[in-house]
């Protein structure tokens, strides 16, 4: 007498896109979210292997989807830059963010200092900045970490002559600085705040009008622009 065998089906494993929260608490964050992530996606726009994303869920235990976090902003190196629903560890060769930045708040400070400080320490994220755009929750505003050995350690600050205070990302190249509480990237191989398109479309329209403005004023006073 042959025994009978039931199969029974195998559900696989999901790991979702997307909570159905907001990308992030209010307008101010948002902006600010939004010019790291585009901005360091122009800088490294030219470099294929280098992946660029923010508040995309990181999956990194597989057969584990609650062992996930979603950085606000985050930068790899050696993983194609293609685009991504989420972001799963064991999919990408191991490779983990080397970069992360969080847009601290109100309902996330005790998150961004705690729990996802040691998830990123244990995934060996290797330098972790967080900014607070209001000022109320951080104090500095603007605070980096760099990892050693499994444990982070603060990244020192430096105050420019005009007060602002910039913070080296050894990783990226750039610096991070807080000017009049703004944060900006900053690249000292060009000595360039680095900007999003929207920010270098306004930049050149601002130019064009101003120059526009001293031909006129040139004109009344019967100068020649061109001849200038």
């Amino acid at each position: 007498m042959t025994a009978s065998v039931e199969y029974i089906p195998v559900t696989p494993i999901e790991y979702p896109d997307e909570d159905g929260k907001p990308m992030a608490e209010g307008d101010i964050q948002c902006s600010y979210l939004t010019y790291a992530r585009n901005a360091l996606r122009i800088y490294f726009q030219n470099h294929p292997d280098v992946y660029v994303a923010g508040n995309l869920f990181i999956y990194y235990e597989k057969g584990y989807p609650e062992s996930v976090v979603a950085p606000d902003v985050f930068v790899v190196f050696g993983v194609k830059n293609r685009d991504r629903r989420s972001y799963k560890t064991w999919e990408e060769n191991n490779q983990t963010p080397d970069f992360v930045l969080e847009i601290t708040s109100k309902s996330t400070r005790s998150k961004d200092q705690g729990a996802k400080k040691g998830i990123y320490a244990f995934m060996g994220v290797r330098e972790y900045f967080q900014y607070d755009p209001t000022g109320d929750y951080l104090n500095p505003q603007l605070q980096g970490l760099h990892l050693v050995d499994g444990n982070y350690f603060p990244v020192a600050a430096n105050t420019l002559p005009d007060g602002t205070v910039s913070l080296a990302s050894q990783i990226l190249g750039l610096e991070l600085r807080l000017e009049a509480g703004k944060l900006r990237f900053y690249n000292p191989a060009t000595s360039q705040i680095l900007l999003t398109h929207e920010e270098e479309a306004a930049a050149r329209q601002a130019a064009e009008e101003k120059a526009q403005r001293l031909a006129a004023k040139l004109q009344e006073l019967n100068i020649d622009p061109d001849s200038l």
